[in-house]
This record gives C-alpha cells, sequence and structure tokens, in this order.
C-alpha cells in the first residue's frame, strides 16, 4: 500500500474517532453495531450496482461508503474494548496467507477449483482446531441474508456434498414442475405461498447451475421494468395524459412503444 493510501485510511479513522468523541457527531454517537446494519445491507447491493453499471467513479464513491461501515464497526468495538481496525486487518492478512499456502508457501494445486477445495478444507481445519467444527454441510450460511442469496448459498452448499442433479436438465424440469403445481394450488388457502416459496427456490436452483447469478438477474429485470415504466410516464407525459385515466390497453400500447424504441437503439 501506498503512503497515500496509509495516509488516507488513518485519515479515516482519526475522523471515525472524533465523530464517536464527546464533541462529535450525535447521531454517530447514538449508532450501535446492531443500528447501521440495514445501512450496511444497502451500501452493500449499491456497491453491487456500480459494478453492474460499469461506473469506475461510482464504484469508487461506493466503495468508500463501504470502507466507512468497516472503520465505523471496528471503532463501536474498539470503544467497548472488543476489538480494533488492526485486528480486523491482522485477521483478515494471517487468514489469506493460511488459506493460499500454494502461494506464500509450496505450490500444492493447479487449477481454480483445487484452489477452492483446498481453501474449503482449510476453512474446516480451522474452525475444528477453534472448537468450532460444524455438525452440518449448511452451517456457516447466515440466516439473515436476503432469500435469493441465503437459497442460493444453501443450495451451493448441499452440493459439495453431492446433493445436486447431474445435468441442467434435471433443474429445468423441476422449474416446470414447481411452476405447475404453483398454478394449481394458488386458489387453495394456506398452500399459495409455499408453493411459490419452492417455485422461487426452484428458479434459484436452476440459475445457479446456469452459472447465472438470480440476485443479478432479478435485479436486472427490475431496473429493466423501471427504465421502461419511466418511459410510459414520459410519453404519457408528452400527450398530456394521466397514467390513472389510462386504461389497461393504452398503457400496453405504450410500453409496447417503448420496447420498440429501446430495441430500436442497441
Amino acid at each position: 500500500m501506498s503512503e497515500q493510501a496509509l495516509d488516507q485510511f488513518q485519515r479515516l479513522i482519526d475522523i471515525m474517532a472524533r465523530l464517536r468523541g464527546p464533541d462529535g457527531c450525535p447521531w454517530d454517537r447514538e449508532q450501535t453495531p446492531a443500528s447501521i446494519r440495514r445501512q450496511l445491507i444497502e451500501e452493500t447491493f449499491e456497491v453491487v450496482e456500480a459494478i453492474d453499471e460499469d461506473d469506475p467513479e461510482l464504484l469508487c464513491e461506493e466503495l468508500g461508503d463501504l470502507t466507512l461501515h468497516v472503520v465505523f464497526q471496528s471503532q463501536m468495538a474498539a470503544e467497548a474494548g472488543r476489538f480494533t481496525i488492526a485486528d480486523v486487518l491482522q485477521a483478515i492478512n494471517e487468514k489469506l496467507v493460511r488459506r493460499h499456502p500454494h502461494v506464500f508457501e509450496e505450490p500444492q494445486v493447479e487449477d481454480a477449483d483445487g484452489v477452492l477445495r483446498q481453501w474449503e478444507d482449510i476453512k474446516a481445519k480451522e474452525k475444528a482446531d477453534a472448537g468450532r467444527a460444524r455438525s452440518s454441510a449448511l452451517d456457516g450460511v447466515p440466516a439473515d441474508l436476503p432469500a435469493l442469496a441465503l437459497s442460493e448459498a444453501l443450495q451451493r452448499k448441499a452440493a459439495k456434498v453431492g446433493f445436486d442433479w447431474p445435468e441442467s436438465e434435471g433443474p429445468l424440469e423441476k422449474v416446470l414442475e414447481e411452476c405447475a403445481e404453483f398454478a394449481r394450488e394458488a386458489r387453495v388457502d394456506g398452500r399459495t405461498e409455499e408453493e411459490l416459496g419452492d417455485l422461487l427456490f426452484s428458479i434459484v436452483n436452476a440459475a445457479r447451475f446456469l452459472g447465472i447469478s438470480p440476485e443479478l438477474a432479478l435485479r436486472r429485470a427490475a431496473r429493466k421494468f423501471e427504465r421502461r415504466f419511466r418511459g410510459i410516464e414520459a410519453l404519457a407525459a408528452k400527450g398530456e395524459r394521466d397514467l390513472k385515466s389510462m386504461s389497461l390497453e393504452e398503457l400496453d400500447s405504450l410500453w409496447e412503444i417503448v420496447k420498440e424504441r429501446e430495441a430500436g437503439s442497441q
């Protein structure tokens, strides 16, 4: 790390300590590790969005916001006598060296798959040595993950011990099966939510098998809907029409116009 980077990192640490100090910011001083949990999640997704948009300037800004949360949490932990930012950095540095013996010691693997297997083996040994050996292959998946990420993480864990489809036809057929069950049970009291959950879970599994992130795929679909709906609003405003006064057929017509323009610009 350059001297400039070290100086700026130390400056961030000092600013955070000042904000949390007796003469600091009332809002920052009131926060707890739990109270800014939501903001931490939001900042993480904003980093992902900046990556998706391939916007270096925005990504730089969002990574700064995310780094702030690391320093913020570490400052609160230091005040409580739990750990410091130095402890955080030391822990990750040692972990990276420990879990990459093929880089920092003698080469032991030949490809990326071998690296992943070695990583998991070393990780399991670390847990066992620390008295936190996992009793289930699904241990280690945070329960508070967003539903799509939780589903994908559980499926990946199960797949590591062989509980997985042998080929892509399996999960794709399962999606069709669950879709039919949902359509059949949608009007049955007490079954709709369960069947919808099964359908979504099967879609996540198919996406995982095909190497597609369901979270990113859904985010892109949502952004596309937002973009096209704003296009409808713009067309309606140009014609001095109120969306609420328009029929569904008229709205669908505007939607198709927006889609055609979008396709023509690609």
